[in-house]
């Protein structure tokens, strides 16, 4: 069945709002930080985990990249000091990326400018209301 007018129009606002958001958020990264939005997204997901580490293949899962594109992020991010790999004992072909504690300090302070962006540009025009009706439409398409 194809889409009616209205319905690709709001298809088309929301790759819009993503993009636009997205791009405003890592150009406060970089500007900040010199910190690209997807390595702050790597550092954030590891300081998160037990023991600051996740699996390449969990964590691109949740980074939305490809196994290949999250290995070249994690080649630069260990040049830079800011995560390590660690074979997995229990399966000799795992990797675990690991954050650093130069990791862990360059997340803290681009954390402020990360969070004051998401404010800025997605949160701030929206109220109370809005937010929670948008939390409630993005858990009927299953993000969560």
């Amino acid at each position: 069945m194809l889409l009616t007018s209205e319905e690709l129009a709001v298809w088309r606002m929301l790759q819009r709002a993503q993009v636009r958001i997205a791009t405003r958020l890592e150009a406060d990264l970089l500007r900040a930080h010199d910190l690209a939005l997807p390595c702050y997204e790597v550092l954030a997901r590891l300081a998160e985990a037990p023991g600051r580490r996740l699996r390449m293949n969990d964590l691109a899962h949740q980074v939305l990249l490809s196994r290949s594109g999250l290995t070249r992020l994690i080649d630069r991010l260990q040049r830079d000091g800011l995560v390590s790999r660690e074979a997995c004992e229990s399966d000799a072909r795992g990797l675990f990326a690991v954050l650093t504690d130069a990791g862990q300090a360059r997340l803290e302070q681009a954390r402020p400018t990360y969070q004051g962006a998401v404010r800025e540009h997605f949160l701030g025009p929206l109220g109370e209301e809005d937010v929670q009706s948008c939390r409630r439409l993005l858990a009927k398409l299953g993000v969560v």
